[in-house]
């Protein structure tokens, strides 16, 4: 059995129109609802704290004001995902990229500059696991930009066959 398809057939807009068509799937649909709901509990017990402990010192304060918009913008994030139920052709996976390798760096310049500022241990062994972090998040990030550039193409050569 062959893939090809014949280049005038309605069969060529039935395949790009699966294409385009399709919901996530259940897996990526499950996927987002846990992180929907991992960033809001995340944010409820982040506020709650910073709500009952006034006299956190002015550091703590920024600190929980800086996951509470983490946690808001990966709830923001999940919603639109899943608010838009189809496939987005990769492109969530290059906004998730993007807010990965913002935040992981975030935490890892505050930690540095913390540990240089303190000279704690703790904080260098913090900033060290956040450099493996943004490293990895750039490196799923160039993956995103991989696949979506490859899904771009594919879909524009399967628009120029049947335009």
């Amino acid at each position: 059995m062959t893939n090809e398809i014949d280049r005038s057939s309605p069969e060529l807009e039935a395949t790009l129109a699966r294409l385009t068509d399709r919901i996530l799937s259940l897996r990526a649909r499950i996927g987002h609802i846990a992180l929907l709901l991992a960033s809001v509990g995340m944010f409820v017990l982040v506020a709650a704290l910073l709500a009952t402990e006034p006299t956190l010192p002015a550091r703590a304060q920024w600190a929980f004001g800086a996951m509470l918009v983490v946690a808001l913008s990966w709830a923001g994030y999940a919603v639109w995902v899943l608010s838009y139920r189809r496939t987005l052709l990769a492109f969530h996976r290059i906004v998730a990229g993007r807010m990965a390798v913002a935040f992981t760096g975030l935490f890892a310049m505050a930690t540095l500059i913390g540990g240089l500022v303190t000279g704690s241990r703790a904080a260098a062994l913090a900033a060290g696991t956040g450099a493996i972090f943004f490293a990895l998040s750039c490196a799923l990030l160039r993956q995103a930009h991989r696949r979506f550039t490859e899904l771009q193409g594919r879909r524009a050569s399967l628009e120029r066959e049947i335009g």
